[in-house]
């Protein structure tokens, strides 16, 4: 979506991660995805894609939030919450695990504070969007899809409408083509 905002263009290939192409293992060891390569800068973190991207373009001022808190907002996402995820989403890999408390951590950990923050405002770092909305909003539709139902019925009004809003947004539908798989 940072790449589509700030109006890069870029060549998409869809990876089948079971079938990794060596040129991708080249430029990025690690093997997961995304990886952005522009000349001999490799990128293989969403938020250093975003970064990036926004360093170059950021017309709408999505950098312009405070960036201590958003700092706060992105770490808690990407370690606890990103965990919390996983199980709820994969139950058949965390059998140990009890599901609803899955839920209950989560929703102490990062759903209740994002619906208190988007009660006061209409994205979490104010009035507008910003790029710590659009950094989280991929794990919380996620989240939301894992147990679709449940989640409509919890209540979280406001998660529920930002998340409605994102999903709907004409910059969300611009990315979210199926592409083929690429073949090296």
């Amino acid at each position: 979506m940072a790449l589509k905002y700030a109006g890069i263009e870029y060549e998409h290939r869809e990876i089948i991660l079971r079938d990794k192409p060596q040129s991708m293992l080249r430029v990025s060891p690690k093997g997961t995805v995304p990886v952005l390569c522009v000349d001999e800068l490799i990128l293989d973190q969403s938020l250093d894609i975003m970064r990036w991207a926004l360093g170059i373009s950021d017309p709408d001022g999505w950098l312009e939030v405070d960036q201590l808190i958003s700092i706060e907002w992105l770490e808690k996402n990407d370690g606890p919450f990103k965990t919390l995820l996983d199980q709820y989403k994969y139950p058949e890999r965390y059998p140990h695990l009890n599901r609803e408390a899955i839920l209950n951590a989560a929703i102490e950990l990062m759903l209740g504070p994002m619906e208190a923050a988007l009660k006061l405002n209409a994205y979490l770092m104010g009035n507008k969007l910003s790029w710590v909305d659009v950094a989280i909003f991929p794990f919380i539709r996620q989240f939301s899809m894992s147990d679709q139902k449940n989640f409509e019925r919890l209540p979280l009004p406001n998660i529920q409408n930002w998340l409605g809003e994102l999903i709907e947004s004409e910059l969300f539908n611009s990315v979210m083509h199926k592409h083929p798989a690429w073949i090296e």
